[in-house]
């Protein structure tokens, strides 16, 4: 059982979102705007947080930005806005998906349970790991520690947000091997594909500038999808 906080200064899309998680036998706290939202983080335990953009008092992106001053929570930002500049803001202050408006209760469940379980899947591998696995490209000018999960480019230690780990990890451990949008996010987000690859091409994007000079290791395969080459 999972307790979600959904933040959306509509009721009825609370109510909505409540219902169907308690049929999933999950709990449900609820906030009306940002502050109140960002207040519940810090007093509560909260498993995911599902968060709208346009709320009085304090917006979803500013109140994603002060939990991530305290919390990794998951956080699923929901929208009727859904232009690639609001979603790389959301990704690039750390949340973990972005669903638009008007959406199926039924599909943002499925991606909270699917964040959540691989999740879980990770703290465990990590809690059971005996030695890190470390990964080296072009000399020790690319590295990635698997399992601290940390990326150093010619010895510095860049920041990455945690989709873009998980995305930049899975395509380390299969590099060299054409990965199409649909196993990307299937594997990666841990939901089935709804054919809105968006969300991937623009994960992509915010991966390539956070690599860098190595950007190029990430090759488009047009009407496929992406291969990482090089060898380790």
């Amino acid at each position: 059982m999972y307790t979600i906080l959904i933040a959306d200064d509509e009721a009825g899309i609370r109510s909505i979102v409540r219902k169907y998680a308690e049929c999933e036998g999950d709990g449900v706290k609820e906030a009306s705007d940002g502050m109140e939202a960002v207040t519940i983080c810090k007093d509560e335990k909260v498993d995911i947080v599902v968060m709208d953009i346009m709320m009085p008092e304090l917006d979803g992106f500013s109140a994603v930005r002060e939990i991530r001053k305290f919390s990794a929570v998951p956080i699923i930002m929901l929208s009727a806005r859904g232009e690639e500049y609001d979603k790389i803001n959301g990704f690039c202050l750390g949340a973990d998906d972005y669903v638009v408006k008007p959406f199926s209760p039924k599909e943002l469940l499925l991606r909270v349970e699917a964040i959540l379980k691989r999740r879980v899947t990770a703290n465990e591998a990590a809690t059971s790991e005996k030695k890190h696995e470390i990964i080296e490209m072009d000399g020790g000018g690319l590295k990635a520690d698997l399992t601290a999960r940390i990326v150093y480019i010619d010895g510095q230690r860049i920041d990455m947000s945690p989709k873009e780990y998980e995305l930049f990890f899975y395509m380390l451990n299969n590099r060299n091997i054409a990965l199409s949008r649909e196993k990307l996010i299937s594997d990666v987000w841990g939901y089935d594909f709804y054919g809105d690859a968006r969300t991937l091409d623009t994960h992509i994007k915010l991966l390539r500038k956070s690599l860098g000079k190595y950007s190029e290791y990430i090759v488009t395969l047009r009407g496929i999808g992406y291969r990482f080459e090089g060898r380790a």
